[in-house]
This record gives C-alpha cells, structure tokens and sequence, in this order.
C-alpha cells in the first residue's frame, strides 16, 4: 500500500512571534524562530507508517514550502518515510486552493500509483481545514475529515470521527484523501538509527509557478500577548505586612 503524506512547515508555536513591516507576514528573520511540524500531521504520518508496515508499500511525503522545509521531511524520514518531494517556493504564502492544485499535481505526476494521501484537517499556523478538501476535489477522490480512528481492509478505509460523546463511522474505498486529527495515534519519536538512515533517502524537488492568489490577505494581528512583571514590596521583615495586605487582598486571609 502506497500512501502520501502532506505536511508543513510551521512556525513554533511557544516561540514569540513577530510580524513584517506591513503586518501580512510573520517575520520569519528572527533567530529566535523555531519551526515544527502540527500534531496532526505527526498523526498523519505515523498513521501511513503503521499502515506501512502492517500492509506493506511505501510512504511519501509532500510538502509546499522553503528549501528548509526538507528538515521537517528528514524528521518524518527518521520514522518509517521513504521518500519526500518538495514543491519548492520563495517563502510567500500560497492560499488553500493554489496549495492544492499545487499537491494534487506533484500527485498525479508521481510515479507511485498511491492508494491514499493523508494529511492533518488543518495546518497549526492559518488552520484553514480547506487544503484537503480541495485536494480531494482535485484528485476526483472520496474524503473524511476530522478523523480520530483509522483502520484499512481489502481496500476499504473505516474512519472514525468523534462528534460529543460518541462516534460516527464512515467507510470508503480507496484511493481517499483523510484528513487526520492529532490523538488519531501517539507518533514515535525518531531514533538515531532513524536519523542517520533519514539523511540517505531522496528528496525530489520540484519548482510549481503560483498563481495568482484568489483571496486577498489584507492584514494580520498577533494576539494580545502577556508581559509578566515583578513588584518589590520591601526587605527582609519590614516587606512582611506588605505579604499580609496583598493575602488578604487575594482572600487568602480574611
């Protein structure tokens, strides 16, 4: 069985975030930056791996992005990828429906005739849910979102999506698009065998030309982010009913 896997390369998110000067675009020039991939396309791709080796085949992974994205495929590497294919870009963002037909194309043009593309049901950055819809649209291919169960026999894909308390089941044949939510499983963590077998294995690179984007960004605001402080309410004993108003205070004494 050989599965796609589409990833992306996303800002950390514990990190401090700026913006570019005209506020549409994260300022990625800090050193400060860290980059990570999503819990759900973790998820994602520990689920093509466990499928790989139940079933057999091959994963591969795709990605839209910077030549450093292939660091993030060399992690997935390190876990059980085989190979990865970059879709190279000068960093600007693409919109959901430009990301699609971009994959949906390296896809098809692929000499692997895949039996699934699994991916997260939305990225950890602009959480649009839509890139794998529109992938599936493009490929002409069954999809299910939001799945937190997955399982596959004799072709068949049996997703399992948790709606309150219970759970709703939804078979499809292959080849679908599943979009994958993060505790779907627990990815493993690579190995160092993993990671020096990971700087052997290919990477393709492709160049697709963007067009023109179909939704204007106008802006964007980063959150309102806490700045902690510190207040000095005196030395040694003299500091102590100063303690006792702020206790009161906070209703720990009445």
């Amino acid at each position: 069985m050989d599965i796609a896997v589409c990833i992306k390369r996303v800002p950390l998110s514990p990190g401090r975030w700026t913006l570019t000067a005209d506020g549409t675009e994260i300022d990625t020039s800090s050193s400060a930056m860290g980059w990570t991939l999503s819990p759900h396309e973790e998820c994602a791709t520990e689920a093509a791996v466990q499928l790989k080796e139940t079933d057999g085949g091959t994963v591969t992974a795709f990605t839209l992005g910077t030549p450093e994205s292939s660091e993030q495929i060399r992690e997935l590497m390190a876990v059980g990828v085989d190979r990865g294919v970059l879709l190279e870009t000068d960093g600007a963002e693409w919109d959901a429906q430009a990301t699609a037909a971009a994959l949906a194309e390296a896809i098809r043009a692929d000499e692997t005739d895949f039996s699934a593309v699994i991916l997260g049901t939305e990225s950890a950055d602009v959480s649009g849910y839509q890139v794998g819809v529109r992938l599936a649209h493009a490929l002409g291919w069954p999809i299910v979102t939001g799945v937190k169960g997955l399982s596959v026999e004799n072709g068949i894909a049996r997703c399992e999506r948790v709606v309150g308390s219970e759970r709703e089941v939804y078979e499809v044949a292959l080849p679908a698009v599943i979009a994958v939510k993060d505790g779907l499983n627990i990815p493993r963590y690579p190995s160092v065998p993993g990671r020096i077998k990971a700087r052997k294995k290919p990477i393709d690179t492709a160049n697709p030309a963007r067009p023109d984007p179909r939704v204007e960004k106008v802006s964007l605001a980063l959150p309102p982010q806490e700045v902690g402080t510190a207040e000095v309410i005196g030395n040694g004993p003299d500091a102590a009913p100063r303690v006792v108003e702020i206790l009161k205070e906070i209703g720990v004494l009445a």
